[in-house]
């Protein structure tokens, strides 16, 4: 008897682990810690004895793809999926759906990547060897890392202040996405993109009519995403598009809405496996003396560097004041101008869609995508330290009133 209740006491036991981690990996501060320690262990096993082993795995063939085209290709698409969703759920009932209060972020983020591709390319076009078509990899601000950030450091910041990275972060994921489709599809192949198109009014067509049933969903959305890849587009554009057909009002009765329903099921995965296993596999960049040598004389890496330190604070906090200041559009009266300082500083954070960018811009040229992701690596840690003191300081002023 004592052994039968064991028995049925172990699945409950097991499903409340489950749980817990699901929750706990719901969670900025994880998602963001999670990240990180997938990108040192991709950076310690780049650069140590078994590093051999590292691009063998990244490069072994696994089916129709390479290991690493999986990450990049399959497993981000999760993650810009949750994007769409979000933008999907701002522009319906959150800030972005109040145009007096989502005018000076939004600003601020088109201005936050506007200047750093200046930057880059005023960098890269001037220089004897640069490479100006790499003007985009510092335009993406990193919307896990950043919150997570936040959150960490800033438990007496004001709520709205997180609004405004959220909806800064938010719109500048929705501008990569526009960019990664605009400029970095190549061979388009029509029939392919026509079918990827129908299977997502389809999966639209699926919501409209309230069908619940995974069944019907999951054969559409990863046909959609095969097409998709296969028209020369991203894949990863096809997890956006759907992202913005999925339904985030609740029906009459309804409890929850089905965004809300799958982003609770799927945030866990994406958090704790999909953007690791991308980081894992971008992140493994050689760091050795010779490589940080080149870095330092490469104007790719020079521009990289430059445009998400010095571009992202001068296109948020220029934007956010140039704004307020010639408008008629407001910064929320719960902030001070040294809080979107200090954010500014933390929109410099370009992890994940800076480094597929990187992958997406220099093609076949291994050495120069190395030397870019090794930049982003770097701007982003000393954005992140910069910024986290910054935003400590803040935490401490408003902790004292």
């Amino acid at each position: 008897m004592r052994l039968l209740q064991k028995r049925r006491a172990f699945p409950r036991i097991l499903g409340s682990e489950r749980a817990f981690l699901a929750d706990t990996l719901r969670a900025e501060t994880t998602g963001g810690l999670v990240l990180v320690g997938a990108a040192i262990i991709a950076l310690v096993w780049a650069n140590s004895p078994w590093q051999d082993g590292y691009h063998h795995l990244r490069d072994a063939q696994l089916g129709p793809l390479t290991v690493e085209q999986w990450a990049t290709d399959g497993a981000l698409t999760l993650f810009f999926y949750l994007a769409g969703v979000e933008l999907k759920r701002e522009l319906v009932v959150g800030t972005l759906s109040k145009i007096s209060e989502a005018v000076v972020p939004v600003v601020a983020a088109f201005c936050g990547m506007a200047a750093p591709a200046l930057i880059y390319a005023v960098i890269n076009l001037t220089a004897d060897n640069g490479k100006p078509h790499g003007w985009a990899v510092p335009t993406a601000t990193d919307i896990a890392f950043a919150l997570a950030v936040l959150a960490i450091v800033g438990r007496s910041l004001p709520s709205a202040l997180r609004a405004f990275l959220l909806t800064l972060a938010v719109v500048d994921d929705f501008g990569a996405i526009l960019v990664i489709a605009a400029f970095f599809s190549h061979g388009l192949n029509l029939l392919a993109l026509l079918a990827a198109l129908a299977l997502i009014a389809a999966f639209y067509l699926l919501q409209r009519l309230r069908f619940r049933t995974p069944l019907l969903y999951v054969p559409v959305v990863l046909a959609a995403w095969w097409f998709m890849h296969e028209s020369g587009i991203h894949a990863t554009i096809a997890g956006v598009a759907m992202g913005l057909m999925t339904r985030v009002l609740p029906d009459p009765g309804e409890e929850r809405s089905p965004a809300e329903r799958l982003e609770h099921r799927l945030r866990p995965w994406s958090a704790g496996v999909a953007v690791p296993v991308f980081a894992l596999f971008a992140a493994g960049v050689t760091l050795g003396g010779d490589a940080l040598r080149a870095m330092l004389t490469d104007p790719v890496a020079i521009g990289v560097v430059a445009g998400l330190m010095a571009g992202k604070v001068i296109g948020v906090f220029g934007g956010s004041w140039l704004t307020a200041r010639f408008t008629k559009a407001e910064l929320n009266s719960d902030l001070a101008w040294r809080d979107v300082g200090a954010v500014s500083v933390l929109a410099g954070i370009g992890f994940t869609v800076a480094l597929l960018i990187a992958q997406l811009a220099f093609g076949d040229d291994v050495a120069q995508i190395e030397r870019a992701k090794a930049a982003v690596l770097v701007a982003s840690l000393l954005s992140a330290l910069i910024a986290a003191a910054l935003l400590l300081r803040r935490n401490r002023a408003y902790a004292e009133e």
